[in-house]
């Protein structure tokens, strides 16, 4: 969302109600609402300059516009006038002048500001701002929760005010105390969707441009949504149990990257009773099918180089870990020059380091897929 897009068209229609009033309001209202009109006016003007200006150069109300605006924090504006006169003053706040000096008591607040600041210091020299700038509180608390399928917490993240970079920052400690996210599954889905967006360097651009292509093809699940898993599962013919995953927090990332996610995992979240045995093994056969290998014509279009990293199939006699030094990925809080780093990329075909791709674990014992020998199957 363009908050500055938001305020100038609510700055529009001011000006156009202004003729009514002119006739209804007697001067001193009249003269309010212009005031109010340049108001706005001014503030617009300041957000844009805080989007073509270095922060050391802001000036207070600058500063004011962007935590007011930009950040979404009106609630703490008044201590800012009164205590932070300039750009450099900003960039120079720790998490104690946060507290003392802006009031600001919540931790995530806190934490969202600084990491703001910090993006902005990087952006003084040659790299600009991160992609996770674009991704604002009301994107994630909405948008972003809805795709995982865990809409359930939208009201405490918007509380939170938690934006691309506080996502960017989040563990599962974090979710369990800020949050109230106790749920270990719900907190392992939501740290692999963060995970695909550190994979996508935050790029909301470059997600929906893959959504968009496979929203009628089985392929790419990485990158699918819980609506699209849903999609999914009404067109293997299961449709009698795709509402059962509302609220569940199953999504692309969670099957393309957990390697505890299997099909008895998959069946629990669905509510296929355990004796059905019949359609436990149809819903393993079609999870083998997201996986099929690309062919050799595919392999060498420049296309597929350029992608960003693939689901990497687990749904195989072997698991699939993607740890590199026996540390679970899950466990990643990358800053926005660490991500690629962390996540073992490499290059623009963001593949993981042939070193570091497959390390094989046996399945335990009882899982249905246990069963099927010889399946060998490659990233999509």
């Amino acid at each position: 969302m363009d908050f500055a897009c938001s305020i100038f068209a609510g700055m529009g229609r001011t000006v156009r109600n202004t003729p009514f009033i002119l006739e209804t309001a007697d001067s001193d209202s009249t003269q309010h609402s212009l005031s109010d009109g340049e108001e706005q006016l001014d503030r617009l003007q300041q957000v844009e300059l805080t989007r073509t200006t270095c922060m050391s150069l802001w000036r207070a109300g600058a500063v004011q516009a962007w935590l007011e605006v930009v950040m979404g924090m009106p609630m703490y504006i008044r201590a800012c006038s009164e205590n932070v006169k300039s750009g450099k003053v900003l960039l120079g706040l720790t998490d104690e002048d946060l507290e003392l000096g802006l009031g600001i008591n919540n931790p995530i607040h806190r934490r969202k500001v600084r990491l703001a600041i910090e993006d902005y210091r990087r952006a003084e020299g040659t790299q600009g701002l991160s992609k996770a700038s674009e991704m604002d509180h009301h994107w994630v608390s909405t948008s972003w929760l809805s795709d995982v399928g865990l809409p359930q917490y939208s009201q405490t993240f918007h509380a939170h005010l938690v934006d691309g970079r506080v996502l960017n920052s989040l563990s599962r400690r974090d979710l369990e105390r800020f949050f109230n996210v106790s749920d270990h599954f719900h907190q392992t889905s939501l740290l692999l969707a963060i995970q695909l967006l550190q994979m996508l360097s935050f790029d909301k651009e470059a997600l929906q441009a893959r959504r968009t292509k496979c929203e009628h093809q089985n392929q790419d699940p990485v990158v699918w949504t819980c609506h699209r898993v849903m999609k999914w599962i009404r067109d293997i013919d299961l449709k009698e149990f795709a509402d059962n995953l509302q609220g569940k927090g199953v999504h692309g990332a969670l099957i393309a990257l957990d390697p505890s996610f299997d099909t008895d995992a998959m069946a629990k979240a669905l509510g296929i009773p355990n004796n059905k045995h019949m359609l436990h093994r149809h819903l393993y056969e079609e999870m083998k099918s997201l996986s099929v290998p690309p062919s050799d014509e595919e392999q060498d279009t420049k296309a597929v180089c350029s992608s960003v990293p693939q689901a990497v199939s687990r749904f195989t006699d072997e698991r699939v870990s993607l740890r590199r030094t026996g540390k679970s990925s899950l466990r990643l809080r990358a800053n926005s020059h660490s991500v690629e780093r962390s996540m073992g990329l490499h290059g623009n075909c963001g593949s993981l380091p042939r070193e570091a791709r497959v390390q094989a674990i046996s399945r335990a014992k009882g899982s249905p897929m246990h069963t099927y020998k010889s399946v060998e199957i490659t990233n999509v």
